[in-house]
């Protein structure tokens, strides 16, 4: 306990201070940038999954029976069970987004930063080498910020279509018999309500986000824990380094939960 109190102990960080502040700084632009694209990947993987698209039924109804046969259901009525009608049945974007929302939740984040930076852009791409300023590798940033972003939208991809589900079906029929069209339906009516149900889940996502940014560190990012881990290297005096880290990620979190409840709180006054 004395070790924690001693001021000695914090006195001799003073000198590294910019070595947090580059920390928070790039800490604050990874967790932007991946709220963000993941927040857009996660809507458009929810709109895959929730699609309709079955580019292969015009073939079961064009040729019933093909590779299989017709057969009785319990009611007596013909029911097609051949190779085409389970063709036709076939969703490739709700399949490609359903295979990916499993694979993302089913496997490590330091797997997915590993195999996204040295299997994909290590391999097949030539990213320039500046840095953003003065300290942030943007060949290094840039596939932690895509490896973060697949992984958060993996996440958000459910919670959006667990709030656009919630929303009542007969709002849709409202719709549609006022004359506007699907994607108006879904900005104007479905999202709207949808996003004021999930907000609390959204904004514990991008909290737990922000803590993720963590695991950017391997990549060899001046994030916050990064540089927390060249400071405890320099001065041999761990525990004060993981105390004001800490410090710091509780801080950021706060302030996001604050401006989650004050979006919430207006977005409530808008519906009076």
């Amino acid at each position: 306990m004395g070790t924690f109190i001693q001021w000695k102990n914090f006195e001799a960080l003073l000198p590294y201070a910019n070595m947090f502040k580059e920390g928070l700084i790039t800490t604050v632009l990874l967790a932007l940038f991946t709220v963000l694209i993941g927040f857009v990947l996660g809507l458009l993987l929810s709109v895959m999954r929730m699609s309709n698209i079955r580019p292969f039924l015009w073939l079961a109804h064009a040729f019933p029976g093909v590779f299989g046969f017709l057969e009785r259901d319990k009611s007596g009525l013909l029911r097609d069970s051949g190779f085409l009608y389970h063709l036709g049945r076939f969703n490739p974007l709700s399949f490609l987004a359903t295979a990916y929302v499993e694979v993302i939740r089913s496997t490590p984040v330091l797997v997915q930063v590993m195999v996204i930076y040295f299997g994909v852009f290590s391999q097949l791409f030539s990213l320039p080498s500046f840095k953003i300023f003065g300290f942030i590798a943007f060949n290094r940033f840039f596939p932690g910020v895509v490896a973060l972003a697949m992984n958060s939208g993996a996440y958000l991809c459910e919670i959006i279509r667990s709030g656009i589900q919630s929303i009542d079906g007969g709002q849709t029929e409202a719709a549609r018999s006022l004359g506007l069209s699907q994607g108006q339906n879904m900005r104007f009516i479905i999202l709207p309500q949808a996003i004021k149900n999930i907000l609390p889940a959204i904004g514990n996502e991008f909290v737990t986000m922000v803590k993720e940014t963590a695991i950017i560190q391997y990549l060899g990012i001046s994030d916050l824990m990064y540089n927390n881990g060249i400071v405890v290297t320099a001065t041999y005096n761990p525990l004060p380094c993981y105390y004001i880290s800490a410090i710091i990620y509780l801080a950021l979190n706060i302030i996001l939960g604050r401006g989650m409840n004050i979006f919430e709180r207006r977005l409530k006054k808008s519906e009076r």
